[in-house]
């Protein structure tokens, strides 16, 4: 069958209209099932499509929640593209560009620069010398920060956490979160749980962690595993531990056992 007539047997799902030059056809943005010519068309046909709509958009939260994410939230090395460890001690972080550097490249780096005889130490990745003191340094955080960079604005949220100042913090992990960090989806399932900086809300505390988890972060994955095991769903438990497991979360295998 040909893309035209596919097009053609396309119709509104309230009012019947096909699809045609003039008329194009939205789909339901929650579960991408029906189509409607009009905004008006799709509040009236609501009541109708409730049901399917909300069981067929659960569908399809699953099938993204339990997809096995390529590698961990933490991605590759942008010099070599290995991927990044889980041990914090086998990479860090650069303040001038917020890259993540594994430690065989900032080894390669520093042999390079004795090699050379260079005096100025510079970033691994962007070439930037390092901060020669703490005011240095937080310029150039503050320069990430103003760029909208999604780990500054965690680092800065981690740092009001620090102090007490969860309310801050709730802000500025909700910025970083919605500019793509996903450890910061992570923090912000903690919050919620906590009732810190926010009203505790368990509902918005999951939604997060399952942010996190399509992100490829194994601790929010567990998390999720531990509360399907608590309500005895054990079947999503072992979904989401056997996912950890495979992203090098030790713990997950731990769990596993449990079930």
């Amino acid at each position: 069958m040909s893309a035209a007539t596919d097009e053609a047997d396309e119709i509104c799902a309230a009012c019947g209209i096909p699809a045609c030059d003039d008329i194009t056809l939205k789909l339901c943005t929650a579960c991408n099932s029906v189509r409607y010519c009009c905004v008006e068309c799709q509040r009236q046909h609501r009541s109708q499509h409730k049901r399917a709509c909300k069981k067929r958009a659960a569908e399809l939260r699953d099938e993204l929640l339990f997809k096995q994410p390529e590698g961990t939230y933490l991605g590759d090395c942008p010099i070599c593209f290995i991927p990044i460890p889980l041990d914090p001690e086998k990479s860090s972080r650069r303040p001038c560009c917020c890259k993540v550097i594994c430690d065989g490249c900032i080894y390669a780096n520093h042999k390079r620069e004795l090699e050379e005889l260079q005096v100025k130490k510079e970033c691994p990745f962007c070439r930037t010398p390092l901060p020669k003191d703490n005011a240095e340094l937080d310029r150039m955080v503050k320069r990430r920060i103003k760029a909208n960079d999604p780990f500054a604005l965690r680092k800065l949220a981690s740092d009001y956490y620090e102090e007490g100042d969860y309310g801050s913090a709730f802000e500025y992990f909700t910025k970083a979160a919605k500019v793509g960090d996903v450890q910061a989806h992570q923090q912000l399932g903690h919050m919620y749980v906590e009732g810190k900086g926010v009203e505790a809300d368990m509902k918005k505390a999951i939604y997060h962690w399952e942010e996190a988890a399509i992100g490829g972060h194994p601790n929010a994955r567990s998390n999720i595993g531990i509360i399907e095991r608590r309500h005895g769903r054990l079947k999503r438990a072992v979904k989401h531990y056997i996912i950890a497991a495979n992203q090098g979360l030790d713990i997950a295998v731990e769990q596993l056992k449990m079930c």
